[in-house]
């Protein structure tokens, strides 16, 4: 049996980087490297373990054992361990066998750096390199024009796992999904897609959410290079791909990172900093260098090596409290006495401006769900350095305005206006989730009140006005074509609804409003800003109607919004407007080829009667329950 060759990747710059926490391409070090040396073909192995008495390689190839293949540690107290092993190749399946310093503990682990894992319940790590031709040179360079700010992010959310399924049960792999889900999301207009975790998870009922393998797409949808063809796929189609990415926690399974060399070296050693009480998992230590390097390596892996275009960071709320959902006596105060994680802040600044520094054109997005200041604003402003934040409380209150039934509505349109108030402090997403048609929640179409007629209604009125609202939008999947019931990841999307008027009506609605959004720059060059917004009424109460302006650079291209929240048509409903200039229909939620009544006028020309404000206005119909868009 072959023996463990001494070999290095490393030069004293980058171990200088990595124990400064400064190295953020860890990723072409440490792992698995399938390589040549001295003309012998094999693989390098090294792995960061500094409490490590031995760590030893052991797979397939040596029949497990896990004494025969030691690597050897280097010299400069960096806690490195590595090694060339001549013969083994591509495939070879492994792990590394860790005694500790701490008590002689053996620990069993799979390569925190590992590029592709065994299917789960199997957890062994895989020997790797399976190179592919990207053809999406075009997309990278023009992909600033497509993924900016300024430009429409109309976002698809998607768990690749359950959105369709083949022979009732097995889901699609991603060299299918390259072809199915593609067309789809091209046919339906969106200009993203998000997909929630796809690195190595081991628990299906996590969501992907629990990670073990960060530098591996799950092996149950196929292989990495099936993971960066989809992703080209989308590129030719000029969509973005947003990865869901978590590094705020993750489990402590047995081959994962927790415990790893028998020490606490991912996780927070102090279990009131390093372990969620609510999920039952551990909590990164933002304060150790090796650490950030690692967690920012990964950021900029998927990134540099998928091309992916934006990474949603989840979770953000938890990294940036030291008492979040702990009572009193379970956290400690930082140096200043309050409860800031000013290590974890620390750490995202330096992620954010790194990812910027090395990418253009891609975007970093925050779920934070709390009043923090100052997420989407950069790093040298004294913000966090996000390119947008999901908007939780417009969320929140839409859908707490929107359950409510008609009748009750009057009372309640500041839960709507409210948001407006606060509405340009970040660069804001609008979010219907997944989070939101789970654990009993209802999907988004039982979520709205009234008869069948009524709930389509309500949730064609609920796109509209999510579409007209200032900021990003992303739609979890299902709810574009109305799913019934609640998400299960186990099960299909219930794809056959789509044959029935209403179901395929809202597929329209949201079809339609992808198109009005991307083609009218009112809609997106000002959405995170106050001048792309005007209200025009925001206080009728008594038709429960509101009215406003949305913004562009160009004047001409302004658009006038109605939104009626009762299911009585207002007939003459006069709306004040700053110019003469006829307004011509875009959009009716309302119309006859959605389902709806057909009422509404194609085309209105105003008077010189001063109305909110203004000194002109026009007599619109508004039809019940819908949304209306004039240009």
């Amino acid at each position: 049996m072959s023996k463990v060759v001494a070999h290095s990747l490393f030069t004293e710059f980058d171990i200088n980087l990595f124990k400064g926490g400064k190295h953020f391409r860890l990723y072409e070090k440490l792992g698995s490297h399938l390589m040549e040396v001295d003309g012998v073909k094999g693989t390098y192995f090294a792995v960061w373990a500094p409490s490590a008495k031995s760590v030893a390689v052991m797979g397939d190839f040596n029949f497990w054992n896990g004494e025969a293949h030691q690597l050897y540690v280097r010299w400069d107290e960096s806690g490195i361990w590595e090694g060339f092993v001549p013969g083994v190749d591509k495939g070879t399946k492994y792990k590394y066998k860790i005694q500790s310093n701490n008590n002689d503990i053996w620990t069993e682990k799979a390569d925190p750096f590992g590029r592709y894992c065994e299917v789960p319940p199997n957890t062994a790590s895989v020997v790797w390199d399976g190179p592919y031709d990207w053809k999406d040179e075009e997309w990278l360079k023009s992909r600033e024009s497509h993924n900016a700010l300024d430009r429409p992010y109309s976002v698809y959310e998607v768990h690749l796992g359950s959105w369709k399924k083949k022979n009732g049960w097995e889901s699609l792999s991603y060299i299918e999904l390259a072809d199915e889900l593609v067309a789809y999301v091209d046919d339906m207009g969106f200009t993203h897609v998000e997909f929630m975790p796809i690195m190595e998870y081991p628990y299906d009922p996590s969501w992907g959410y629990q990670l073990t393998g960060y530098f591996a797409p799950t092996s149950r949808f196929g292989k990495p290079e099936d993971f960066k063809m989809l992703v080209d796929k989308f590129h030719e189609k000029k969509i973005g791909v947003i990865l869901d990415w978590v590094p705020s926690h993750f489990p402590e399974d047995a081959h994962g990172l927790g415990f790893f060399d028998g020490s606490h070296l991912y996780e927070h050693p102090d279990r009131k900093r390093g372990y969620h009480p609510d999920w039952k998992s551990l909590i990164f230590n933002y304060g150790r260098n090796e650490v950030r390097a690692f967690l920012i390596s990964n950021a900029i892996f998927w990134l540099d090596q998928f091309h992916i275009d934006g990474l949603r960071v989840d979770a953000v709320a938890s990294m940036l409290y030291l008492d979040y959902s702990r009572e009193d006596g379970e956290w400690e105060p930082n140096m200043y006495g309050n409860n800031e994680n000013l290590e974890a802040m620390s750490f995202i600044r330096e992620m954010n401006q790194e990812v910027y520094a090395s990418f253009n054109g891609v975007q970093t997005i925050a779920e934070e769900s709390t009043a923090f200041t100052g997420v989407s604003k950069p790093v040298h402003y004294g913000g966090l350095g996000f390119g947008m934040k999901w908007m939780m409380g417009w969320m929140h209150d839409t859908l707490e305005f929107f359950k409510k039934e008609p009748i009750h509505r009057s009372f309640d349109l500041n839960m709507l206006t409210f948001g407006m108030t606060y509405a340009f402090t970040e660069n804001f997403m609008l979010p219907f989730s997944h989070d939101e048609v789970v654990y009993g929640k209802q999907s988004l179409l039982y979520r709205m009140p009234g008869d069948e007629w009524q709930r389509f209604a309500n949730l064609r009125l609920l796109f509209g006005y999510m579409f007209t609202h200032p900021g990003g939008n992303l739609l979890f999947m299902g709810g574009e074509f109305g799913q019934s019931s609640e998400w299960n990841f186990q099960e299909s999307l219930d794809w056959h609804l789509t044959q029935y008027d209403f179901h395929s009506g809202i597929q329209e609605v949201v079809k339609d409003l992808n198109k009005v959004y991307k083609n009218n720059p009112a809609l997106y060059e000002k959405q995170f800003s106050p001048e792309g917004f005007q209200w025009i009424e925001y206080n009728d109460q008594e038709n429960t109607v509101l009215t406003y302006i949305r913004k562009g650079h160009d004047p001409k291209n302004d658009l006038i919004v109605a939104c009626n929240f009762t299911p009585v048509p207002r007939e003459n409903y006069r709306v004040g407007v700053p110019k003469t200039t006829q307004l011509k229909l875009l959009f009716n939620s309302d119309d006859s080829k959605y389902n709806g009544s057909g009422k509404g006028k194609k085309t209105i020309k105003p008077s010189a009667k001063e109305w909110n404000g203004h000194k002109h206005s026009v007599l619109m119909t508004l039809p019940p329950l819908s949304v209306v868009i004039y240009r």
